[in-house]
């Protein structure tokens, strides 16, 4: 069940969380600044996309998809066939913050947010960054 004020349904439920998610993936093709963690997925970003939708479906308080699908998140763990450093890490957040901002306008609801995405993104970091 979804409460009706979690960050899933302010956010507009599945539309508004698809529409999110689906810009996230449209601006790593996009910007400059997301070359680098472009360059680690794979070259269509569909399937990407969709577990990333899951999962934040259950992250955000909306169904747990994620964990239907495809069990324990687990993300470090999930991405260590990749390498993320601090430029990966830099570009995913780019494109998360302006996919963001382009869709939420409540600043309630970023302060929420933004800081546990932050930090989930710093997580994933396994490698140093090169010298």
């Amino acid at each position: 069940m979804t409460s009706p004020q979690s960050p899933y349904a302010l956010l507009g439920g599945e539309e508004g969380l698809r529409r999110l998610t689906r810009r996230f993936y449209a601006l790593m093709d996009e910007l400059p600044e997301a070359a680098a963690c472009r360059a680690i997925h794979p070259d269509s970003l569909e399937q990407a996309e969709q577990r990333f939708f899951e999962y934040l479906s259950f992250w955000f308080g909306g169904p747990p998809l994620f964990l239907q699908t495809r069990g324990a998140p687990m993300l470090r763990a999930r991405h260590l066939h990749a390498p993320i450093a601090g430029a990966e890490i830099e570009g995913w957040i780019a494109c998360f913050r302006q996919a963001w901002a382009e869709q939420v306008q409540d600043p309630a609801l970023t302060e929420a947010v933004m800081p546990k995405v932050l930090a989930m993104a710093m997580h994933m970091r396994n490698r140093e960054d090169a010298a």
